[in-house]
């Protein structure tokens, strides 16, 4: 009897050694992942080789009859655990779209997991490396908390970082100074604020190219960018704010006031971004800076015509000083700098029990209307899916869970009924099928902002793409319109000709009170990161992609009519 009794005490023993084991393993787990969401950030490793994410299959080729009775449109791709493989080499994961519960928990769960691997020893660069990077390096940085480098804007791109990218960005955004960390984020401002690191801090690589020092964990690598000659510098997100009536003591709280013989809105503009300011007034030969944007409320414009006379005036051939009259008109535009309230997000104080839905089909501006949405409310948009690189560009809400109520709207993409049934109301986002496709074949191949090269637009990838994704922009819209309970259609042109009437209209479907201010940072800013740089003449649609795109854009057209909203705007029809 004392052989079994003996066993059965090892085996009680090894069950409670098992136990503590597994219990201290779950406390250990939820320890790294709390230090995650605090936003302790660990280094992330080259993913290449890990096993792939979740991705999707191609959407069904055939669009089935939308007014059949009993059928509808496919809802959803089927999930499929592989990567597509992209032309020029290499694997690219596809937008992760979760096809239930269960699998979008699994994606949450690989991703968290690949992000806590100990980096890899080719992610880091030598110490002693060459100096063949654009730009002139400056060195590594302390950027953390309480210490950081540059204070300007950020951009991240998790798969295509690359030194000259950042510095390129910088420099359209009129910064100086371009720093690079954790391999992927990009930092611009026109003054280093922290104190100099050691170099083998900066050792991880850009993700987008070996060999250019891409900074470290709270480490910045350093560029001063190539400088252009005065007057000739690029920017980007520079708008005209109009011309506005101000008094001379207005004017002297200004905090910066330049005198400029030969001024020009080139060099004012250029001022007051170095000067880090996000307004710049200017009126001959005065050039002022200021973050006041309160004084410029839209509808205390003048008329333009006065500003134009008042220059044509005041332009002479001498160069002497002539101060400021008590009264006159100034010309006002927004510098690329982004006014420090035009920053400042939150999830709603009190969560909602109503769920809004930003639908649309993939490439249609989803990402952008997003931006200026939470630029205008102040409040972060959720998302149906979880997207690491929108996460780490600003995009808060794609962490939280979709349905907590937290987020002013939810992104999706999904177009079947019981998906659509669970929100309570809709945006509906309809753009150009024609610059849909294209917008979404770019980011397929290159990323958020990249293009696709000239062999994958020739290769057999791009016909097939448009076959199996040229439909589903028909079904998308059509399946919404069917299903949707209270919806509002918003056209992507629409939006970029008339941006501040627009954004009044979604804010009040949101039931969100909006500030002056806040619009005006939407028009301050409303391109964001989220634009491709450059516009192609290239058309790669062939005739008889056309005959094929041309009947789902009037489906579609029929169908906004037959429910009483405005059809498809005039250039989306065929001629």
């Amino acid at each position: 009897m004392a052989t079994p009794h003996y066993r059965l005490q090892c085996l009680l023993k090894r069950a409670q050694m098992l136990l503590l084991g597994l219990g201290i393993a779950y406390l250990m787990a939820g320890s790294i992942l709390l230090l995650q969401r605090s936003s302790v950030r660990v280094a992330q490793p080259n993913l290449a080789g890990l096993p792939p994410l979740l991705a999707l299959a191609a959407p069904p080729t055939v669009l089935r009859a939308w007014f059949g009775p009993g059928v509808r449109a496919r809802s959803r791709w089927a999930a499929a655990a592989a990567v597509q493989p992209a032309s020029g080499g290499g694997t690219k994961a596809g937008r992760q779209w979760p096809a239930s519960q269960s699998l979008g928990v699994q994606h949450l769960h690989r991703q968290w997991f690949h992000s806590l691997l100990p980096e890899s020893p080719e992610q880091r660069v030598p110490l002693h490396r060459s100096s063949k990077h654009k730009g002139t390096y400056m060195g590594c940085y302390l950027h953390n908390a309480s210490d950081r480098a540059l204070g300007g804007t950020m951009l991240y791109d998790l798969r295509k970082m690359t030194s000259s990218l950042c510095q390129d960005t910088c420099s359209e955004s009129g910064y100086q100074f371009a720093g690079l960390e954790f391999g992927a984020d990009c930092h611009c401002g026109n003054r280093i604020s922290s104190t100099r690191a050691p170099e083998e801090d900066c050792g991880l690589v850009c993700r987008g190219e070996r060999g250019s020092p891409c900074g470290g964990v709270g480490r910045l690598s350093i560029y001063k960018v190539d400088g252009q000659l005065p007057g000739h510098r690029k920017f980007r997100n520079v708008h005209y704010r109009g011309c506005f009536k101000l008094t001379k003591s207005t004017i002297r709280t200004f905090p910066i006031d330049s005198f400029q013989p030969n001024l020009t809105t080139q060099s004012c503009i250029e001022t007051c971004t170095d000067k880090e300011l996000p307004l710049a007034v200017f009126k001959k030969p005065h050039c002022f800076c200021t973050w006041t944007p309160s004084l410029f409320s839209l509808n205390q414009q003048s008329d333009n015509q006065q500003c134009v006379e008042q220059t044509g005036l005041n332009h002479t051939g001498n160069s002497t000083a002539v101060a400021p009259t008590e009264l006159a008109h100034y010309q006002v535009y927004h510098t690329p700098v982004l006014d420090s309230m035009c920053k400042e997000r939150m999830f709603l104080p009190q969560r909602s029990s109503s769920l809004v839905a930003l639908s649309s089909f993939p490439g249609a501006g989803n990402t952008w209307v997003r931006h200026l949405i939470e630029l205008v409310t102040g409040y972060y948009t959720g998302s149906f899916y979880f997207d690491g690189t929108l996460y780490n560009r600003g995009f808060k809400g794609e962490k939280d869970y979709w349905k907590s109520g937290r987020s002013i709207c939810v992104k999706t993409h999904e177009s079947g009924q019981k998906e659509i049934e669970m929100f309570d109301s809709s945006i509906l986002l309809i753009r150009n099928p024609y610059r849909s496709l294209v917008a979404e074949f770019n980011r397929k191949c290159a990323g958020h902002l990249g293009h696709a090269t000239d062999a994958q637009w020739k290769s057999k990838e791009w016909p097939e793409f448009v076959s199996s994704y040229a439909p589903w922009w028909a079904s998308h819209a059509l399946s919404w319109l069917k299903f949707g309970r209270r919806l509002l259609v918003v056209h992507y042109e629409e939006l970029q000709r008339a941006l501040l009437p627009q954004l009044r209209v979604i804010t009040a479907f949101l039931n969100a009170t909006i500030t002056e201010e806040r619009l005006l940072c939407a028009q301050s800013n409303q391109d964001g990161h989220f634009k491709r740089s450059g516009a192609s003449s290239f058309d790669p649609f062939t005739p008889d992609m056309r005959r094929m795109i041309d009947p789902l854009i009037r489906s579609v057209d029929q169908a906004l009519h037959s429910r009483n909203f405005s059809g498809l705007p005039q250039e989306y029809l065929p001629r």
